[in-house]
């Protein structure tokens, strides 16, 4: 009997046409659900009787109960080789295996200077000027000179910190695990935590969201920064403690803020960070690249096709 195979958290509906899953008609039948991610009755429902599944990183959260719901599953396949939605530990246990995938690493560093420059020449609001019949409506900022603070300096970190350098921008770093010789090492300069807000005249955050960076950002961090200065959040978005961050949004203690990622996903019609004038916003859209989803889908595929020969390959733990 052909294995059933589902693509979920396929919002854009992109991904039949991104890569050739024809190649996997030997092993099953490919299905491809467009809806976004519910609650686990739900889920249960929508995926019984799939023993394959292909997940979007961090999109559809697999926490231990849905995969209890899904008899069947035998093998779920992340885009990326780190899913926090996905219980590992419960699915190994389970029986089911995770694979995962390389990432093309350029795209989330370019959509974080892409938001940054956007925002810092205040470009949303001339673009909409301009098409409303308009002309120059403010002033922009220019970057060079400015002082670019990145919160967490992996690899993602570090490209948007390369970007501030040719943009003629001093570049300053922390985190908690960030020493001052790694920091050096890349022509970064390593500062404290209230000294990387306090001299920010953009704050760009790049950590991997855990115990520790959830909430990191929090109403006395942003308190910290100047009130002209600039927040970008590409990387998660329980990081930035979200009702303070509007709260200093509201008051003009921040002035403006760039954001690809949120508490809650999709997010919410009536939210406040669909309206306010200081922020350019984006639908978390930092990995979703046709490069990005070439690599994520023909690795998935990849992992499939190992899988059912009995050798599963990347396999997440």
């Amino acid at each position: 009997m052909a294995v059933q195979i589902a693509v979920i958290d396929d919002w854009q509906d992109v991904a039949r046409e991104v890569v050739d899953w024809s190649v996997l008609a030997a092993v099953g039948k490919v299905n491809f659900l467009h809806e976004f991610p519910a609650d686990n009755d739900t889920l249960a429902e929508r995926l019984d009787g799939y023993e394959v599944i292909c997940v979007m990183r961090e999109r559809t959260r697999f926490d231990e109960d849905l995969l209890r719901r899904l008899p069947r599953l035998k093998l779920l396949v992340t885009g990326g080789m780190r899913n926090a939605a996905i219980d590992i530990k419960a699915a190994t246990a389970l029986g089911i295996t995770v694979s995962g995938t390389d990432s093309y690493k350029h795209a989330a560093p370019e959509l974080t200077w892409a938001l940054l420059m956007a925002l810092s020449r205040n470009l949303l609001v001339e673009a909409n000027a301009l098409r409303g019949g308009l002309w120059q409506q403010g002033l922009g900022g220019d970057l060079h000179g400015k002082t670019l603070a990145i919160l967490g300096l992996g690899s993602i970190g570090q490209k948007v910190a390369q970007f501030g350098q040719v943009f003629g921008m001093k570049v300053i770093a922390w985190s908690e695990n960030l020493t001052p010789e790694r920091a050096a090492s890349v022509g970064v300069t390593y500062v404290s935590k209230q000294a990387l807000f306090e001299r920010a005249d953009i704050l760009s955050v790049h950590l991997v969201l855990s115990d520790r960076s959830r909430g990191l950002v929090d109403a006395e961090a942003l308190a910290w920064m100047k009130p002209d200065a600039l927040l970008v959040n590409t990387a998660r978005g329980p990081i930035v403690d979200e009702a303070a961050l509007i709260r200093a949004l509201q008051n003009h203690e921040l002035a403006g803020a760039a954001l690809d990622v949120f508490d809650q996903e999709p997010l919410p019609v009536d939210h406040p960070l669909r309206t306010l004038p200081n922020v350019l916003a984006t639908p978390h859209v930092g990995y979703v690249s046709r490069q990005n989803y070439e690599l994520f889908f023909s690795q998935m595929i990849e992992d499939i096709d190992a899988w059912a020969v009995g050798e599963p390959i990347r396999v997440l733990s």
